[in-house]
């Protein structure tokens, strides 16, 4: 902070956006924080998307989400190379099943020519079949976009993060904004925490995701309701045989972009999301009704599917606002921003949303002169999975933790698990997030009796204190 103490600009809320903000506003001399109310960052909506860098066709660029989307999804390679994170151009198809859908197609394809989408492609059934061989001899046609891809939104967040972190950014966990003053002859916001703690800035950044119309309320500003909308998924195991080279849409509907099938970046397969508005912002249940929907979608486009290659099921909230996002300085209230609304493509736009949101600060009265030794990149961050056993041998050597494997299931060892814990993630969520392990087929059966000691060791953490994700998420309780 500078001399007084008060920070420049605080970020409320540390999901994809929020993060990308931080770290652009890091490249700057200026003090920032940022506010996230859970027990890590990216546990809110980022934890649970598709992952998918879209391909910029889906929305007109009237839109300012879509031309956000068009100018983020450009920006990955570089934040790849400086960053570290899992992410591929894997290439993006939409699959009509019947001639009727064509029109639809021929629809995205004319909307991604206009919004200048590089190779965009409009193709007949046996070119789609070309593409994608697990496709559906149903089959019709569809769209290619080569330029699309997928990310893992949650190790992409920690990467911002870290980045962020090492740029000067200060970050406050556990920080649920309850109350929050402007004080007008200073020119400054205090923005309190529920347990007391409180941060001065003298401006702020609503980017708190589904909690962005509370906040809102909180500071004063624009009244507005977040809806939530539930989205259900299957993930399956990296050994299905159903794993596509791309990623692979239906054709859209008014409400979503459908049921998809992914090939994540890490090598498992998700399918879905359904799209179910719900009032609980805490409703992330799963029902059997939905995921057999899931399945049956996704086995029309892709028939290999199969349930035995199901390994786990989970949902995932979008805050819906308007059918476009809301980024832009608050009517209501001094030296606010308001960022809300980033459903989908939020995470393909985020890099860009931190772009625009650092130009509005600057029009708000930010003084931004870029740190002559803002350094974008982040070391190397090694796998073990992706090791070769020579180099493995050679880590082994160096620390003998990289020899202990504590998940089986996605080669995770001791090491990775210390290094997630000693960066901040005290959670067992946190823990997975950060390396994938509990990630495979057991899910966490084998190693998370393990994964616990090293939190307890490496913390000081006691059994009982131990949490899935923080709060009241307690893993085991003490004996009375």
């Amino acid at each position: 902070m500078n001399k007084t103490g008060i920070y420049d600009v605080a970020v409320i809320g540390c999901g994809v956006s929020g993060a990308n903000i931080a770290r652009r506003l890091s490249a700057y001399k200026i003090q920032t924080a940022v506010l996230e109310k859970a027990a890590d960052v990216s546990f809110g909506t980022s934890k649970a998307n598709s992952g998918i860098v879209h391909g910029g066709f889906h929305h007109n660029k009237k839109y300012l989400k879509a031309r956000l989307e068009i100018q983020g999804n450009l920006m990955f390679d570089q934040l790849c190379r400086e960053l570290d994170f899992p992410f591929k151009r894997c290439g993006i198809i939409v699959a009509a099943l019947h001639e009727d859908e064509m029109k639809s197609v021929e629809h995205l394809y004319t909307q991604g020519v206009e919004n200048g989408v590089i190779g965009i492609e409009l193709c007949s059934g046996p070119r789609m079949r070309e593409l994608e061989p697990k496709l559906s001899p149903d089959v019709v046609g569809g769209l290619y976009a080569p330029g699309g891809g997928i990310v893992e939104p949650y190790r992409f967040v920690f990467a911002l993060v870290e980045s962020a972190k090492k740029n000067g950014v200060h970050f406050y966990t556990d920080y649920k904004v309850s109350h929050a003053d402007w004080d007008e002859g200073r020119r400054v916001w205090k923005i309190q925490a529920d347990d007391g703690r409180f941060v001065e800035a003298r401006f702020a950044v609503n980017a708190a995701g589904l909690y962005a119309d509370e906040v809102s309320k909180i500071f004063g500003a624009e009244e507005f309701t977040i809806k939530p909308r539930k989205g259900e998924y299957f993930l399956m195991d990296k050994l299905t045989k159903a794993r596509p080279k791309r990623v692979i849409f239906p054709v859209p509907t008014a409400v979503s972009k459908g049921m998809l099938v992914i090939p994540t970046v890490e090598g498992t397969v998700l399918v879905g999301p359904t799209a179910d508005s719900t009032e609980d912002k805490s409703d992330v249940s799963t029902t059997t009704f939905r995921l057999e929907q899931i399945l049956d979608s996704g086995k029309h486009m892709v028939p290999s599917l199969s349930r035995n290659d199901v390994i786990t099921s989970f949902a995932g909230l979008r805050p819906v606002l308007e059918e476009d996002f809301y980024i832009d300085v608050s009517k209501k209230a001094p030296a606010l921003l308001q960022a809300a609304g980033i459903q989908s493509p939020g995470l393909t736009a985020s890099p860009a949303i931190g772009e625009y949101v650092k130009d509005l600060l600057k029009t708000m009265g930010l003084d931004l002169t870029e740190k002559p030794d803002w350094n974008p990149c982040l070391g190397k961050h090694v796998r073990s999975r992706e090791l070769s056993p020579s180099a493995w041998d050679e880590k082994i050597a160096e620390n003998p933790q990289w020899g202990n494997l504590i998940c089986r299931c996605e080669n995770v060892t001791e090491a990775e698990i210390v290094e997630a814990v000693r960066q901040g993630h005290h959670t067992l969520d946190g823990v997975k997030f950060f390396t994938r392990a509990q990630m495979g087929r057991c899910q966490g059966g084998f190693c998370t009796y393990k994964i616990i000691n090293i939190i307890m060791r490496e913390t000081g953490l006691s059994y009982d204190e131990i949490t899935k994700h923080g709060g009241a998420s307690r893993v085991l309780e003490a004996e009375l």
